[in-house]
This record gives structure tokens, C-alpha cells and sequence, in this order.
């Protein structure tokens, strides 16, 4: 289809700019595009008819990865393909990376944006999930220039439904210091490979000095309801090792707890048993990256 008309395309170079331009407009009016990828579509298809477009990408302080003793600071408009390489995340956020070395194709590797899909939150998208594991939390700006920050379990919330409002701008994803002995992972299985998850599964562990986990938080993706926390199953994990008969136990307790839809992809039972499998693989890298290996 034919997109409905579009009245106005506006570039602000700052975030200011951005705001500004879209306090012209009456609520929902005025739409941000970050890299495109989701929003394009919905266009298109109509789904969505704003009457001005506000495109973000040549803002530059809402780009780029930096650490420091506080922690990780991931600019919104960073590009999944940076996400991926970038080596402050390897260890204990390595999730995020892995979910964004598989998003989509190359393209929409090097063109798509981490608050994009955050924003979007489209019911089979994998960074949703990651973020929802790895306790991530997001820094808001209003029209107003009020900002505030909200975490991942809050700011996730059904399918294309988050917490923005429709005059803020997603500035940047937070991650506070981790423990040294912190690693994560994130594995998803398609029906082809980069495809869209028929279900994904993100893990963030920490370990003690024996190995045995000392905080879990599991977040499950690809489910019509949205990305959702295993608790159950983060509450078995306590106490654990790589390799313990406890891990599957666990992993029965993610795929009990979870709702898994069935549809022409995958049936529910499906679903559950690939909580289990991806489950047991990446608890096992992100085990292996806690020990720093």
C-alpha cells in the first residue's frame, strides 16, 4: 500500500529541536523515526498516519556507547551493528550484543537502532527481551524538558505499547556497573535463520566465588502477549552451577510459568520446549562469561 499523506519531514540536529517540532503538532500527530525499520512499515500499510515525520538521525548526542565507573550508557539511536561489536558489553551485557548481532539481515543491521525497537516493542522483537533480562533502564526527555528514567520491567509493556509518551524522546538505555563475576546471553530460534524469533530467550546472571548463581533474571521473547519474566524460574536458579540437574529443573519452571500462544509458526508445546533448549545454551555462555572465558 501507499502511505497516507505525509505533511511534513523534519531533520532537527539536537534533541531540543526535536521536541520543539513536535509540540506543533496535536498528540500523536507528529511521529520520531530513529532508523526506520519498523516505523516505515507501518506507514505504509497505514497502520499508522502521522501527519509530520521527525527523523533523529543526523542527532548526534543520542549516538554512540560509553562506560564508566556508574556504568553503560547506550545512546538511542546506536545501531544494532554497533551494539553488536562494541566490546563494554561483552561479559556481563553481553546479551545485548548477541540480540543485536541477529536482528533482521545486514541491512537492517546497519541502518536499525536499539531505542527504535525498544520504542516500537513489536511482539516478536528481540531486544524488548534482552533488555527486559539484563535490567536495563531507559532516560526519557518531554516536551517540557522534564526527564526521568524508567526501568525495563516498567517501560516494556504489551505489544507496540510502552511507557513513552507521545511528546518524549527516548535519549539513551542505562546498565549499571556489574559485579565482576556477571555475564549474560541471548539466543532466539526462526524459521530461518536471522529470522524473527518464534521464541527468544535472554539470561543475566552473577555468580560467587564457588560459581554458584547469586542473581538470575530471565526474560522470555516471541510471545503474543509481549516479553515476559520467568520469576519462578529466576528464584531456582539461586544457588546453582553450570552443569547442576538443578539448571533444568529451573529451565521446567520458565517454560511452565510462560504463556506460549500457538499459531502457524509453532504450536504452545513447541514454544515451551524451545524455552528449555535455548534456555540450557545460554546459561551455559553466560556462565562461561561470568568466569570471564
Amino acid at each position: 500500500m501507499y502511505p497516507a499523506i505525509i505533511e511534513d519531514y523534519l531533520r532537527p540536529n539536537s534533541v531540543d529541536e526535536a521536541l520543539k517540532a513536535a509540540g506543533k503538532y496535536d498528540a500523536g500527530e507528529a511521529m520520531f523515526i530513529a532508523g526506520g525499520q519498523s516505523l516505515m512499515q507501518a506507514v505504509k500499510s497505514r497502520l499508522v498516519r502521522p501527519r509530520c515525520v521527525i527523523d533523529l538521525q543526523s542527532i548526534k548526542e543520542l549516538k554512540g556507547i560509553s562506560a564508566s565507573g556508574a556504568g553503560i550508557r547506550i545512546g538511542a539511536m546506536t545501531r544494532y551493528v554497533d551494539v553488536a561489536a562494541d566490546t563494554n558489553l561483552k561479559r556481563a551485557y553481553g546479551a545485548l550484543s548477541d540480540a543485536a548481532a541477529h536482528v533482521g539481515d545486514r541491512q537492517v543491521r546497519n541502518r536499525g537502532t536499539i531505542g527504535g525497537s525498544l520504542c516500537w516493542n513489536y511482539v516478536a522483537a528481540c531486544m524488548p527481551a534482552a533488555n527486559l533480562a539484563v535490567g536495563s533502564s531507559m532516560e526519557l526527555i518531554s516536551a517540557t524538558g522534564k526527564k526521568r528514567t524508567v526501568i525495563a520491567d516498567e517501560f516494556i509493556k504489551g505489544p507496540l505499547e510502552t511507557a513513552r509518551a507521545d511528546d518524549e524522546v527516548l535519549l539513551a538505555i542505562t546498565l549499571p556497573a556489574a559485579p565482576a563475576k556477571a555475564g549474560s546471553a541471548y539466543k532466539k530460534w526462526g524459521v530461518v535463520t536471522d529470522a524473527l524469533p518464534v521464541i527468544g530467550v535472554a539470561v543475566y546472571i552473577e555468580v560467587d566465588g564457588g560459581g554458584a548463581i547469586t542473581k538470575a533474571r530471565l526474560g522470555v521473547g516471541g510471545l503474543s502477549t509481549g516479553p515476559k519474566r520467568a520469576k519462578g524460574a529466576e528464584a531456582a536458579l539461586i544457588g546453582k552451577k553450570a552443569g547442576e540437574a538443578g539448571i533444568g529443573t529451573a529451565l521446567e519452571k520458565a517454560a511452565a510459568e510462560i504463556e506460549t500462544q500457538s499459531d502457524h509458526w509453532a504450536d504452545s508445546t513447541y514454544r515451551k520446549n524451545l524455552i528449555r533448549t535455548l534456555g540450557a545454551d545460554i546459561l551455559a555462555s553466560a556462565f562461561a562469561r561470568a568466569a570471564g572465558k
